[in-house]
């Protein structure tokens, strides 16, 4: 099977994946009428007109056509909590969310290679013990409890930064400044302690992983023909050891994402950081269910996605996978 039989059939599988998503998202929120639990608080005639307008009163299987074809087309409904369309707050809390998770992502990547890699290539030595204490320790400590710590020392503690929002409230009545990397500035300011916190959790996870592989592969054979054609061990340990390597790392890039989504709930909560993870709070405690499920199925869509590019890296790092 070549890259595009590869890719094909991976698209597939993703294919599949949503419409799983779909279905069971259909089945938690859409199956019983949400106003069957809201009966004893509305009017009866309020109740049938809100019925008629969120199309809760057809048969199961019209619901259902209707509401694949909706997500499908991104066509969210209305919030049971504004009575506004969903899909005019949703996109750009996604992109806030996803703007956060990228980056911490991003950084808890980089940095935990470089620590890992330090790590295996000086193993048993101080380094190798700093960057394990500090990996383990770092994968235990809450969510809160580093969101929190962080707000105490670098907000009210030192002023250095802003405790919560992901831009200046005065924006809301004077409008976003002319100058774009001013405005761009500002953002990764209130961006830098939420992002930091992701960080945190995630890092460590990357360390261990990355010592781990790399401790396998600084065994083999061929880095010592390497060594011996002189090259420096920069280039071997990240050039061609990483490499190697790399494979188990980049399944815990899916997976890490996955729960970087999840952790930004938290994350958001502390910071009132208006993303997918606030709304997600906002929305349980007001029983905005149409709201909820696009959500799911926004944050579903994400974690499908991060996995089928990193079965395209797959392919590409590894030939052997796509012709396996």
């Amino acid at each position: 099977m070549g890259l595009r039989g590869y890719v094909l059939k991976r698209a597939v599988y993703s294919a599949i994946l949503v419409f799983l998503v779909i279905t069971i998202n259909f089945a938690l929120f859409m199956v019983r009428n949400p106003m069957e639990m809201m009966a004893g608080k509305l009017p009866q005639k309020v109740r049938e007109g809100l019925e008629v307008r969120f199309g809760l009163n057809e048969t199961l299987l019209a619901r259902y056509s209707k509401y694949l074809q909706n997500l499908l087309t991104f066509q969210f409904g209305y919030s049971y909590r504004t009575g506004e369309p969903i899909s005019e707050e949703v996109f750009s809390r996604l992109s806030n969310t996803l703007t956060l998770c990228v980056t911490a992502e991003v950084i808890a990547v980089f940095l935990g290679l470089v620590l890992g890699v330090l790590a295996a290539y000086k193993r048993g030595k101080i380094a190798d013990t700093i960057s394990s204490i500090f990996a383990v320790v770092t994968q235990g400590l809450p969510v809160f409890w580093i969101g929190m710590l962080l707000i105490l020392i670098f907000s009210y503690t030192l002023g250095w930064f802003p405790s919560g929002h992901s831009e200046p409230p005065e924006w809301a009545i004077h409008g976003r400044p002319s100058n774009f990397l001013i405005e761009l500035g500002t953002r990764f300011w209130y961006l830098f302690l939420p992002a930091l916190t992701l960080v945190i959790i995630s890092i460590g996870a990357y360390v261990l992983l990355t010592r781990a592989s790399m401790l396998e592969v600084l065994s083999e054979d061929y880095l010592v023909t390497l060594r011996a054609k002189g090259l420096s061990n920069t280039k071997i340990l990240f050039k061609h050891a990483l490499k190697n390597a790399s494979l188990p790392i980049i399944t815990e890039v899916a997976i890490a994402f996955a729960f970087t989504l999840s952790g930004a709930l938290v994350t958001e909560t502390i910071f009132t950081y208006p993303g997918l993870g606030m709304w997600i709070w906002v929305s349980i405690e007001k029983g905005d269910y149409p709201a909820l499920q696009a959500i799911f199925y926004l944050v579903s869509l994400c974690v499908i996605a991060a996995n089928f590019l990193v079965d395209l890296v797959y392919g590409v790092v590894d030939p052997r996978i796509r012709y396996g």
